[in-house]
């Protein structure tokens, strides 16, 4: 009998040990388990923190979309002011005045350059869109050049001079006739001019209104045009040599039309669109301009 209690209590104790290291087993793993818990949730928020410094920290590439002459040859000159800058840039180059600000609208570009600002307002009301100006750059002065006809002597009735048949345009196309006693606008009409406006048109001519950008290629078929600085770079005309009236300095059409870098808003401050500009309105620049187009393009800035 005493021996039967005896292995009793054995078993009891054993048991009871048992039991115990259980116990602290499962306790000591739980711990393992948080502290490995704890460790993987430090190292998640580490791996976020270190995913967004370093985003901002690569967030150096610049996508710009121009026009080929000049914006697109200006911005080549830009290109290894911002790599000393810690920016690479890249030119996206476009032949036309709306798929550069749909492109920038959509974010496939950081910013554009080939326009000024009465054509932005005109485009985001027209189309719903948010850009803005970063900066002022240049202006282009418009000029009348010769088609079949090559002095101002040959204006005639019937004469017909091609002009930009979008408003802002045609608007500064009318105020240069007008400010060379070809035609008489109405009064007050100013940079919202079409040629609905002309009040006096003495020799009767022919106002024609083509696409800008064919207006190089429409001189064959009229008897002079007048065209935006950059379409007639393009086309290898020079203000200086060719043109037969350009805009004044001083002029509505030259103060109101200077080129802007145009950017999605509120982009307007970001470090590298603040880079840009600052390296477009270096003395640099506006030498190579100077020497670049004599005349045809002019800093303001």
């Amino acid at each position: 009998m005493k021996k039967l209690i005896a292995l009793l209590l054995t078993i009891v104790l054993a048991a009871a040990v048992l039991a115990a290291c259980s116990k602290k087993t499962d306790t000591g793993a739980q711990e393992k388990v948080e502290e490995s818990t704890e460790t993987t949730e430090s190292t998640e928020t580490t791996t976020t923190e270190t995913t967004e410094e370093t985003t901002a920290d690569t967030d150096n590439e610049i996508v710009i979309g121009a026009s080929p002459a000049p914006h697109a040859e200006i911005l080549e000159e830009v290109k290894p002011i911002l790599e000393a800058e810690g920016y690479t840039l890249k030119i996206v180059e476009y032949t036309d005045y709306v798929q550069p600000n749909l492109a920038l609208e959509s974010g496939d570009l950081d910013a554009n350059y080939f326009q000024h600002v009465p054509y932005l307002d005109q485009f985001n009301e027209e189309n719903g869109t948010k850009i803005v100006s970063a900066g002022i750059i240049h202006y282009e002065p418009f000029g009348l050049y010769p088609g079949k006809s090559k002095s101002l002597d040959d204006v005639k009735e019937g004469t017909q001079i091609g002009v930009p048949n979008d408003t802002t345009n045609e608007a500064r196309a009318l105020l240069l006739l007008e400010a060379n006693g070809l035609i008489t606008l109405k009064e007050g009409v100013g940079l919202n001019a079409t040629k609905n406006d002309i009040v006096d048109n003495p020799k009767k001519i022919d106002i024609v209104e083509v696409e800008a950008a064919q207006l190089p290629r429409s001189l064959q078929d009229l008897d002079f045009a007048v065209i935006n600085g950059n379409y007639a770079l393009e086309a290898g005309l020079s203000v200086g040599k060719d043109a037969l009236i350009t805009e004044d300095a001083k002029s509505v059409g030259a103060q109101t039309y200077g080129n802007i870098v145009a950017v999605r808003e509120g982009d307007e401050n970001t470090p590298k669109i603040q880079a840009l500009i600052k390296a477009l309105q270096t003395d640099e620049i506006k030498k190579f301009i100077e020497e670049k187009y004599d005349g045809a393009v002019v800093a303001i800035f």
